[in-house]
């Protein structure tokens, strides 16, 4: 094989499809095309049996995908919209032969570690853009949105916070062991800030969850931990203050979020942007459809249903309401029923009964993947919707690497050479 040729051997095909998903990520529905690539790559291995030496990745990704996609296929039971819910169901499967091709893209440690770091570098430079976009007002997807930081993701996308909360494990994991605790402190302070200034609370909530997460494996002692989390407290305390009297979009939603110490309900309501009626049109809906729900993205058009007298959400024709229930509990009950949160409940347990049984070198390997996932799942917050077109899709891109990573055995030691007689 000539030189040329063995350095194309060489590259990481399969894995850089892979992480293309998250490289076009913010530029419309193009990440779709490197995961439909992956999809049907994944068919053609399962087809020809190619998936034997990933059998751990393959049990885990079906046990996963059935538990979320069955919740979805029974909720069209008594769905409000059964069309809605069962051409949903069937979008979703593009993600199973997808996370098994992933499975099997990512199965020898050094692509996988490869991937994690070009992943790191992704997300780093969307902070670096982000940084630059609230110095100067622009960033490459131009100015930001009126209230906030949006970064690449464009004034008319205001995701930006939530997914760089949820991303940021690659960046401090990397920087963790690239650079120490030093290159951990420092990407930390540069998460912050623009994390803060996207204006998202459930961001705030998630990216403090992963730095606590970090924090405690740092020190794995109470006394430290709580003296780090306070000096870590302090330092997030002056970035808040400084913010506050610095930038007007902070403000605003600082401002917002103190109504909440008004007391009453219209003010709790305006300090979490409405979720409060939301929350409580999903709790309806759960009482009213407690199997399976109202059927997965039936929730607009059962939410006028539901809803209090004049709720804002309900747009004028009265026909749609609040597109998703902003809280994944919620959304599972209020969507797919306590079937589906079983189901949900199941899948959980599969993936975490993976974590345990791997070894130390998987669980390293796993590690920004899993807190990426912890942090876009934790309960105590509020969330996008996880059987949305865009969110499903990065929820089960996530998992399609945990998967990867989680199962991937050990490379192989070197055979040892036979000592030399004397």
């Amino acid at each position: 094989m000539s030189g040329r040729a063995a350095a194309r051997a060489d590259v990481p095909w399969a894995a850089l499809c892979v992480v293309a998903v998250l490289a076009l990520l913010p530029v419309g529905r193009l990440s779709e095309l490197p995961l439909a690539i992956g999809a049907l790559a994944g068919l053609v291995l399962l087809v020809r049996g190619r998936l034997g030496e990933v059998r751990g990745g393959v049990a885990l990704v079906l046990v996963v995908f059935a538990a979320y996609w069955l919740a979805a296929v029974l909720s069209a039971a008594a769905a409000v919209r059964p069309d809605k819910t069962l051409s949903t169901a069937a979008g979703l499967l593009r993600f199973a032969p997808f996370a098994l091709f992933a499975v099997y893209a990512l199965r020898r440690p050094a692509d996988l570690q490869r991937a994690t770091v070009a992943i790191a570098a992704i997300v780093s430079l969307w902070v670096i853009d982000a940084w630059v976009q609230m110095l100067t007002g622009y960033g490459l997807a131009g100015a930001a949105e009126a209230e906030r930081i949006t970064g690449i993701f464009g004034a008319d996308n205001v995701k930006f916070g939530p997914v760089l909360a949820t991303l940021s494990p690659f960046v401090l994991i990397v920087a963790r062991e690239r650079y120490g605790r030093r290159g951990l402190a420092v990407a930390a302070l540069a998460v912050l800030v623009p994390v803060l200034l996207a204006g998202s609370r459930s961001a705030w909530i998630a990216y403090a969850l992963v730095c606590a997460v970090l924090a405690w494996r740092e020190t794995r002692r109470w006394r430290t931990f709580v003296a780090l989390g306070a000096a870590v407290a302090a330092i997030a305390a002056i970035a808040v203050a400084l913010a506050w009297q610095l930038s007007d979009r902070f403000d605003a939603r600082i401002d917002r979020s103190l109504r909440a110490f008004e007391g009453t309900g219209q003010a709790l309501d305006e300090a979490s942007a409405g979720r409060l009626a939301i929350w409580q049109a999903a709790v309806a809906m759960t009482a009213a459809h407690p199997l399976t729900g109202v059927g997965v993205r039936g929730f607009r058009y059962a939410y006028p249903q539901y809803a209090a007298a004049g709720d804002r959400f309900v747009d004028a024709s009265g026909e749609t309401g609040a597109a998703h229930a902003h809280q994944i509990v919620l959304e599972i009950l209020s969507e797919t029923g306590v079937i589906g949160l079983a189901l949900w409940l199941a899948g959980a347990a599969a993936a975490i009964r993976a974590w345990r049984r791997a070894d130390a070198a998987a669980r390293a390997r796993a590690r920004p993947a899993a807190l990426a996932l912890l942090a876009a799942t934790f309960p105590l917050n509020s969330h996008l919707a996880f059987y949305s077109a865009w969110w499903s899709l990065l929820f089960w891109w996530l998992l399609a690497l945990y998967a990867a990573a989680v199962t991937t055995p050990a490379p192989l030691a070197p055979p040892l050479r036979p000592s030399s007689p004397p």
